[in-house]
């Protein structure tokens, strides 16, 4: 019946990493968005998928014959170590590609910690557009195949509709998982975790002289990459915890994230993190405290001799801080037109950040002018600073201007999931049933890059500005 769907290969580790559990959430499930072009791409049989049958199975009503689990995993939250787990979260199975399927919102599980396991419509719908809008701007993301009703109503501050997402991933590893390994099991538990993400990920690294440390160096490097992406395009995650950083370098769990609006260097959105630990420009160094949280879990796995074991570590960690600086570089100059990686050149985008945040200046709004060489859109007449920025950056990148701009155009996006539109999008499906708002929203955020007519004719209202804006975990 799902000649689609395999056992998945997570059922190869020790039991200590999962659960066997049933998704419980539904009644009467129904499609609020089902996502058929992606279903193409993975080669899915979108008629049977739209079916009652297919319905069925993506909602978890019907797992026969397949072996659903919740995976065991820790987390750092907030700088506290926690035993976690899928509280609300069952893998199903196995794609043809060898990605996960995993039913977000599914019901509790052994993981519950006495919650219901359950979601509601809206952080489920937010799941949905950022992840594809993630996709889009061409930021590894994890996936959502489908947004599912569930005929439930679930309590929070009050009443809502429940709902699940159907999320893919090409695995949902985490650093979590082998802070688990490491707290609760034992060195050949490790070592099995450490295999499995090999074997999953990079099997290219088994023909090096040490596949452990290499998947040590393999994974800072891509999330030194992935979190340079989150920066140049403005993108706050919003809960950056050891559980929601993935070991295959996707990103993972849109609870409290937002994009920004008007640029500002310590931006929090999420209503939870009252310190900042996770603002804007905290999100580098989260990065290497989570990976050093992975050092540890793993350390034993890089030497026999524990000092040996440490100076490799160190050695490594080391250059997470070069590694983020490259990327995240290489884009802003990007955002800018330039390539060439001199003090002048980093001055200039440095300057022109500056001026962005003395001037509160929106960060999407200001590149995307700049890409189009739009003085009007930029306001020149009102800024002294910007004015004589402008005439020092084009005056720069006029004898290859051509170039230049094509540059920028892979980096400024023409169009981001505004947070205004996002809520906007997200209430009206939940208060009417209406999505035109959210087709109105996913049709804008396809393809940012094209600089399209309908794109072009997006402008940022000043009366959506709203610096007080907060996010929510939906938990």
């Amino acid at each position: 019946m799902y000649t689609f769907l395999s056992k998945s290969d997570y059922l190869t580790l020790p039991t200590l990493f999962y659960k066997s559990v049933f998704p419980t959430s539904t009644i009467e499930p129904k499609y609020t968005i089902f996502n058929k072009e992606y279903a193409k791409q993975l080669n899915l049989d979108t008629d049977y998928l739209l079916s009652p049958e297919g319905l069925n199975l993506l909602s978890g009503t019907d797992t026969s014959g397949l072996t659903p689990i919740a995976q065991s995993y820790m987390g750092h939250q907030f700088g506290h170590l926690t035993m976690l787990g899928d509280g609300r979260a069952i893998l199903l199975g196995e794609l043809p590609n060898g990605s996960d399927l995993q039913l977000k919102g599914s019901g509790p599980t052994p993981f519950s910690r006495g919650g219901d396991g359950m979601a509601t419509l809206g952080p489920m719908l937010r799941e949905y557009i950022i992840s594809e809008a993630m996709h889009q701007l061409n930021i590894p993301t994890t996936r959502s195949l489908a947004v599912i009703e569930t005929g439930k109503r679930v309590l929070r501050t009050r009443m809502e509709r429940g709902a699940l997402v159907v999320r893919v991933a090409s695995s949902h590893l985490r650093v979590g998982t082998f802070q688990y390994a490491s707290y609760y099991g034992k060195l050949k538990d490790v070592q099995a975790l450490a295999d499995y993400a090999i074997n999953k990920h990079y099997p290219h690294l088994l023909q090096t002289a040490s596949p452990y440390l290499s998947l040590f160096k393999t994974v800072i490097k891509n999330q030194a990459k992935l979190i340079a992406k989150w920066q140049i395009i403005g993108f706050i995650h919003g809960v950056m915890n050891t559980d929601n950083m993935t070991i295959s370098g996707e990103t993972i769990d849109y609870g409290p994230c937002a994009f920004l609006d008007t640029y500002k260097s310590n931006q929090v959105f999420s209503s939870i993190d009252q310190q900042g630990r996770y603002a804007y420009n905290q999100q580098p160094n989260i990065g290497a405290w989570n990976l050093t949280r992975f050092a540890e879990a793993i350390l034993p796995l890089f030497s026999q001799d524990e000092d040996e074991a440490l100076t490799l570590a160190k050695t490594e960690l080391n250059k997470y801080k070069d590694l983020f600086e490259h990327y995240f570089q290489e884009g802003l100059l990007k955002k800018i037109g330039l390539t060439e990686r001199s003090p002048k050149n980093l001055d200039l985008v440095s300057d022109l950040f500056a001026i962005m945040e003395e001037e509160k200046r929106d960060f999407t709004e200001t590149f995307r002018a700049l890409t189009l060489q739009d003085k009007l859109a930029l306001n020149l007449t009102t800024s002294i600073k910007l004015n004589a920025w402008y005439e020092q950056w084009i005056e720069i990148i006029t004898p290859n201007l051509d170039s230049s701009i094509k540059r920028m155009k892979q980096v400024n996006p023409a169009m981001i999931p505004r947070n205004y539109l996002v809520e906007e999008a997200i209430e009206e499906v939940e208060t009417t049933g209406d999505k035109t708002k959210l087709n109105e929203l996913l049709s804008l955020i396809k393809n940012p890059y094209e600089y399209n007519e309908k794109q072009l004719a997006y402008i940022f209202p000043d009366d959506r500005r709203d610096d007080s804006y907060k996010t929510y975990c939906g938990t």
